[in-house]
């Protein structure tokens, strides 16, 4: 009998892997289930983007693999991108390494720095990818502890209570998915200080700081931040490009360098179209990220109205793709999402899906149609009768 990777015994089936099999089941019985769950843009990219990729199709060797460090024109457009909206340089050669989505850039980044043992900092609540990486790569989590009365932010003095002799590795994600916190340069300040002083690679993941946020930040903006971080980004939120798996890695020529090592044995190159499409999204001007979030506002609207009905407290400041909302006190979020599955046919998502700090929290997507965001409102309304 041929049995399992060991590696496999610290992680388990990714919960909307196994939630949404239950959720089509439910459908298959006649259920009318809303997912209002999942944070998939339903949108379109710009014409300009379907555009590009339809060109592409027809050009010469577009079937052919392709750099793995994506086509120049590619990369300059990434550079273009930083420098235009974040005022960070970087030079398109060297310091940019495009990914085929950021998602798979944690793996990469994770098998290229860290050996079995090293420990991991990992933010409680955070993206759940970052333990199960961390696991599957044979290192060890250490989590820090993320609370609403600190917005959300890393408590260093509590951090360095712990041993961080062995820690390589910090992840980071402002605008903070699933909460919606953002951090200031002050913040990522002190973040990076904490870097230097204790030889820590932070990585700061960076999909959602164009999301119903004026203010949109890079880590790299604080000075001597290439030293001792990096930063992941996406084309999946911003630009309605999740499946089309477009993101990049950004940092000193060292450690993309470092990073290539891995990705150049684990791909063949992204396909050209898709490079051409990018290229077209991020030379989009400001009116594109106007008109989406213009829709993501009135849909906010109607989400907040849900979470009024469901007794959550919530904060209005918060920017990204998800609300996230506190429920009464002594309710358990897994009890309280699958009765709204059970009895009202409505699919969101607990807080525990992204550590034991979620607990007692909620978070809805803006990725559906108003149209079906007054549908749950409306059930909701009836079953309050």
């Amino acid at each position: 009998m041929i049995k399992k990777a060991d590696r496999l015994n610290s992680v388990s089936e990714y919960y909307f892997s196994k939630k949404l099999r239950e959720v089509d089941q439910l459908i298959q019985q006649g259920k009318p289930v809303i997912n209002i769950a999942i944070g998939s843009p339903d949108l379109n990219p710009s014409k300009e983007v379907i555009d590009a990729l339809h060109e592409a199709m027809v050009l010469p060797k577009v079937n052919q693999y392709q750099s793995y460090k994506g086509i120049p024109a590619l990369r300059e457009s990434m550079a273009n991108f930083y420098q235009n909206f974040y005022e960070v340089a970087l030079n398109s050669n060297e310091e940019i390494l495009p990914l085929m989505g950021s998602k798979e850039g944690i793996m990469q980044i994770s098998l290229a720095f860290l050996n079995k043992g090293n420990q991991v900092l990992i933010p409680n609540p955070g993206y759940p990818t970052y333990t199960s990486v961390t696991n599957l790569v044979e290192a060890k989590p250490l989590f820090y502890n993320l609370n609403e009365e600190e917005n959300w932010l890393p408590n260093f003095n509590e951090i360095e209570k712990n041993d961080l002799s062995n820690v390589k590795l910090m992840w980071i994600n402002y605008p903070h998915m699933p909460t919606g916190a953002t951090a200031t340069l002050k913040n990522f300040e002190k973040i990076i200080s904490f870097a230097k002083k204790h030889q820590i690679l932070v990585v700061n993941d960076n999909p959602y700081s164009f999301i119903l946020n004026e203010n949109p930040l890079s880590i790299l903006q604080v000075d001597g931040a290439k030293e001792i971080a990096i930063e992941l980004n996406s084309l999946s939120k911003s630009f309605n490009m999740a499946g089309w798996r477009v993101g990049m890695v950004v940092g000193n020529s060292e450690f993309m360098n470092t990073i290539l090592q891995v990705k150049s044995n684990m791909d063949s190159g992204m396909f050209l179209g898709i490079q051409k499409g990018a290229i077209a999204a991020l030379n989009l001007s400001n009116n594109w990220f106007n008109e989406l979030n213009a829709t993501y506002l009135r849909r906010r609207e109607i989400l907040w109205k849900i979470f009024d009905l469901l007794d959550c407290v919530y904060q209005k400041e918060a920017v990204g793709l998800f609300v996230w909302g506190k429920l009464p006190s002594e309710i358990k979020c897994e009890n309280f999402t699958d009765q709204l599955l059970y009895e009202n046919n409505i699919f969101i998502t607990p807080g525990t899906v992204f550590g034991s700090n979620g607990e007692g929290y909620i978070r809805a997507s803006l990725c559906v149609s108003e149209a079906i965001l007054e549908e749950v409102l409306q059930r909701l309304i009836e079953a309050k009768k």
